[in-house]
This record gives structure tokens, sequence and C-alpha cells, in this order.
């Protein structure tokens, strides 16, 4: 990173920490730039995590600064007090939602096509953590809208794979499959893949024997799954109920949920990007609430939530401003994240640089797997 990014990556940090004090009441003496360890809460083996990305993170300008504060209240008033925030998570890898939520997920940046049917080069998370402490393909599971995360569960690295992942429920392809003998004009807005390119679709054939198998594991019938369906608003509401799902029927230990409505802003349509925007941190905050109420994740579950990266600025040349992330620029690459839970300090913000691959050592901290192939350091502040 240039001296010249060093310094605008900083400053949108010091941005967000300025409007945070001013929004949520944080203050000077709850900003902490080096701090000893958090106390352990749990034995290992009892801890649990729930991981939330965003598919195309929303810009300051419509979140964290005063004239798009009304786009997050959730986040405003119910999470981020409770939550340790980071404010200057750096990601420096490629910019496209499935090659970046794979680098989340492996702790290393990847650099396959991005709209390749491929699986990460690096270990999962979901790998380190079954194989490590020997946990049942029951234990680990990712929820995501867009059809390209189908492979995100297993790496194809050598030393990992090979039956060691996490499962992967995809609800558009399952409802493809729940509608393979009848019309789909109803579901359109359900159904729509890929916002970031228009000339790149997954075909979505109907996998009736993969919906049979999820449908057993969440103990939820064709019939029903297709009326939950026709009730959902988004597909982003028909993952988190799907998720909801997994954790009253197996409590897995760890849980991904990529959310992925405002990436919509690829179409232009400023109004459904805050739509998008609204409606993910009303479903963070839902989230949250589903762990406080479930006997297996209550009092013991950490919970991150952060963007696979940002969106282009209005003034960066190149760029189209909210609708896309092109140009690489700093704002692009200089997102946030937050943990919340037991043992998490509140109210508290991070200003000092870490990367978005800090992510899975810190889980390896947590979770005691050791994520040894990752290029991310653990985050020490919430440890």
């Amino acid at each position: 990173m240039t001296k010249r990014e060093k310094i605008s990556s900083e400053s949108v940090s010091s941005s967000r920490r300025d409007f945070l004090r001013s929004a949520t009441g944080i203050g000077l003496g709850a900003t902490l730039f080096s701090f000893a360890p958090a106390s352990v809460f749990a034995l290992p083996g009892t801890r649990k995590v729930v991981v939330v990305t965003f598919g195309g993170g929303a810009r300051d300008e419509e979140t964290f600064m005063p004239g798009g504060q009304g786009n997050i209240p959730h986040l405003l008033s119910e999470l981020i007090p409770r939550a340790t925030f980071f404010s200057q998570v750096i990601n420096r890898g490629i910019l496209g939602h499935y090659v970046a939520t794979a680098s989340l997920a492996t702790g290393a940046y990847e650099t396959f096509n991005n709209f390749a049917s491929v699986p990460p080069d690096h270990p999962t998370v979901f790998e380190y953590f079954r194989k490590d402490l020997r946990r049942p393909a029951t234990d680990a599971w990712v929820v995501a809208p867009s059809n390209g995360f189908g492979r995100i569960g297993e790496s194809g690295n050598r030393l990992y794979g090979a039956g060691l992942g996490a499962g992967v429920i995809l609800p558009k392809r399952l409802l493809t499959a729940a509608l393979s003998s009848g019309g789909t004009r109803d579901y359109d807005h359900l159904l729509r893949d890929s916002y970031e390119s228009p000339l790149y679709s997954q075909t979505l054939a109907g996998h009736a024997q993969e919906l049979h198998r999820v449908g057993e594991i969440l103990k939820l019938s064709v019939d029903d799954f297709t009326k939950l369906a026709r009730s959902s608003a988004s597909p982003d509401e028909l993952s988190v109920y799907v998720a909801h799902r997994l954790m009253q029927r197996l409590a897995p230990s760890l849980l991904w949920i990529t959310l992925h409505d405002m990436d919509i802003a690829h179409s232009g349509a400023y109004s459904l990007y805050l739509d998008g925007i609204q409606r993910s941190d009303r479903l963070c905050a839902d989230i949250w609430k589903m762990i406080q109420s479930e006997p297996e994740y209550a009092g013991k579950t950490t919970m991150f939530i952060l963007p696979d990266f940002g969106r282009d600025s209005d003034s960066e040349a190149g760029g189209n401003g909210f609708q896309h992330h092109r140009t690489g620029d700093v704002r692009s690459r200089t997102t946030w994240m937050m943990a919340l839970g037991p043992g998490i300090r509140e109210n508290v913000i991070v200003e000092r640089p870490v990367e978005s691959v800090d992510l899975v050592p810190t889980l390896g901290s947590l979770l005691g797997f050791s994520a040894r192939l990752s290029s991310g350091k653990p985050l020490t502040e919430i440890l």
C-alpha cells in the first residue's frame, strides 16, 4: 500500500470512528489501540461461531455517515453498542464476490477466476475446524443465496478437502428444484443469481435429490419450502430462514451466512441498493436475536459481521460510484468488521489497520484449531 493509500485508508477509518462516537455514544475512553486479551468465557468445544458476510458492501455515504445512518438503525442501536468494531479492515485481494468471500473463508487471498465453478485453493475454515477438532459433517454449514458459491465449503488442497468441508445450502437452487414442474415467474426476485455481471449466470438446474436431502435435514417439505419462498421479500430472507432451521435442527458450531441483496447496486437502481442495505441491517439484528433465543447458542456464541469489500467512490475516475467496485480504490478496499458475544468487549472501536484474511486465524484461536496455511493474523483485541 502506497503512502497516499495508507493515509486515505486511515482517513476512512477516522471518519467512521468520529461518526460512531456521535451516533452511538462511544467515547474517547472506549477507543482502544492496544490492550490485554479478553478472558476466555467457555471451554473449547462449547463455543459456537456465526459469521455473516455481505456480498458487495455498502459505502459509508449510505451507512456510516450522517446522511446514511437511517439505513442502518439496527447496527447502530442494537449491535455496535454490544460489539468490538474494527474500523479499518483492508482487502488486498480480487474484488469479485465469490473469490473475495472464498478469501475470507480461507484466510488467504485467492486468485482464481471469480466466475469459475472451482473450489478455493487454500484450506477453508471449515476444513481446519473439522480436521483439527474431529468434528462431524453436521457441525459446519454455509448458507449462500448466490449459486456461484456452491464450492465454497471445501478446498482443492490435497492436505484437506475430500469430505472435510462444510455442508453448503443454496436456497435458490432448492427453490428451482421445488418449482421444476411449474412456472417461476412469481419467483423472479428470488432466482436472480448474478448482479455483478449480466453476461454470467450459472445454470440453475433442478436438483431434486439435493432438495430431498436438504428437506430431510431441515424437516421441511417441498410444499412448505415453496410457501415460505412465496412470502419472502428477497433471497436473503429465505437464506436467513434456512440458517435458523439449521440452528434449530443441527445446532452447528460453525455457521456461515452470506447476504447478497445489496449487490442489486450493479443494476444501477439506487433505491433498490438502499433497500438491500436496510434489509441486511434488519436481518443481522434478526440473526443476533435468533442466537439469543436458541438454547444451544445463547450465552456461548460469537457473531462476526463484515462485508467482503466496499464500492467505488463517486470521485474515482473509471468507477461508477455506488454501482460497482471496479477501480480497487481505497474506499472499495477499506471495510469494517464487528464481533459480539460473551467475552467480547462492548462499545469498543479498534482503529489499527487489519486485513480481511485475519478472520480465519481469529476463528482458529476462538475455536481451538490451527489455520496453518492462512496468511492472516489473529485479532488479539477479541481473544
